[in-house]
């Protein structure tokens, strides 16, 4: 890059103005001050690739000019990564890969007790397993598990820490310049957004982006679990599928998982947020030990769970019905299915198992990602200071 001083003419303002080159010499660049630096700075073979006019400054530093237009591609890729929510996703993503890795056999005989594959008890379930699949079997189906977990998790959590904190943040403002308004004519009424809960909010926006993003994940990781001999491997389940049921195969259950989610998303974060802050209050803590942690955790996801566990029936059915040859072809007619057949306690096969599922998953997936957002958020602030 070169400066040299524009000549002056009748119509071009004289000395007012500097000439800035750009050139390239082999592996080199050529950078100089004048007509002579330039040339000397490009080791012969110096080209200039742009010549634009910068008005001219006696005190004008080179390498400040020279600096001024290019970013610094790696600080931004620092910075995003030092980003709170980065690292709230990246807790999520850790959180949900430990206690997968760890719970693997309970989803697996969960799976098979509700969408009526085998034996109705946990330890038939158990043995049926071991006989055909050996101790393989408990973790059939695990990778795809992992591959759909990590992200799903990393987007649920970090989207409820997002939302949450957004929602605050414009209820404060809400206060403040009061509520939005919704005008019907000359009527204007006001929206009392400032009543809803934003760790409400927050817990149905994490279940729906989550959900949305990660769906046909779950769709082949139960079909793997259920008929590993049509499903041997990931991608065959995915292109059988894909060839077979289109976009919508991999969907398939996907309005039903929806309704069941939010509901149980909603109920589940709002719990966990809610028993978490009242503990802290009643013990006058600022945070809680992993032990306590786990417990909270564990006794959101069986609430929770019992909730939203007929959605949850109606949903698996849908997913996998076509296995079977007699596939329901709404959430109603799955549940009308299942009572007929079963009754009304058949709304609830496999709730036991989903218990000792998720009990243990919730708590642990709960203390994973608090001790992870110790460690990440704290490494950001240390950063910071």
């Amino acid at each position: 890059m070169g400066f040299q001083d524009a000549p002056s003419g009748s119509g071009g303002g004289g000395g007012n103005l500097s000439l800035a080159s750009v050139g390239f010499a082999g592996a080199g660049v050529g950078v100089g001050v004048g007509a002579k630096g330039a040339a000397a700075g490009g080791g012969g073979g110096y080209k200039e690739l742009l010549v634009m006019a910068l008005p001219k400054d006696d005190g004008l530093d080179a390498a400040k000019v020279i600096g001024a237009g290019l970013p610094d591609v790696g600080e931004a890729v620092r910075a995003f990564f030092r980003s709170r929510e980065i690292r709230e996703f990246a807790s999520g993503a850790l959180a949900g890969a430990m206690s997968k890795a760890v719970l693997a056999p309970l989803e697996t005989i969960r799976t098979r007790m509700v969408v009526g594959v085998g034996s109705r008890h946990i330890g038939g379930s158990f043995v049926e397993i071991m006989e055909q699949n050996g101790w393989r079997g408990l973790w059939v189906g695990n990778t795809i598990n992992m591959i759909r977990i990590i992200p799903t998790q990393a987007i649920e959590l970090g989207t409820f820490e997002y939302v949450k904190r957004g929602m605050k943040s414009a209820q404060e403002k809400w206060k403040e310049d009061g509520c939005p308004k919704l005008q019907l004519g000359k009527m204007k009424i006001d929206i009392p957004l400032h009543l809803l809960s934003p760790v409400a909010i927050a817990g149905a926006a994490a279940g729906i982006a989550g959900t949305l993003m990660c769906h046909p994940l779950e769709v082949i990781k139960d079909r793997l679990t259920v008929d590993r001999v049509t499903y041997p491997s990931i991608s065959i389940a995915f292109s059988k599928i894909y060839r077979t049921e289109g976009i919508r195969g991999l969907y398939s259950g996907l309005f039903p998982t929806l309704i069941g989610m939010l509901p149980y998303s909603t109920c589940y974060y709002f719990m966990y947020d809610t028993i978490k802050t009242s503990y802290c209050r009643l013990h006058k803590k600022k945070s809680l030990s992993r032990p306590e942690l786990l417990i909270i955790g564990a006794l959101t996801g069986l609430t929770a769970s019992t909730i939203s566990f007929p959605l949850e029936v109606a949903r698996k059915r849908l997913m996998v019905g076509a296995l079977q040859g007699k596939c329901p072809p709404n959430m109603v007619a799955a549940l009308s299915e299942v009572i007929r057949e079963e009754g009304l306690l058949g709304i609830y096969r496999g709730w036991g198992a989903s218990c000792l599922k998720v009990m243990p998953n919730s708590g642990i997936t709960w203390m994973f990602y608090e001790a992870w957002k110790d460690i990440l958020l704290a490494e950001k602030d240390k950063h910071l200071d």
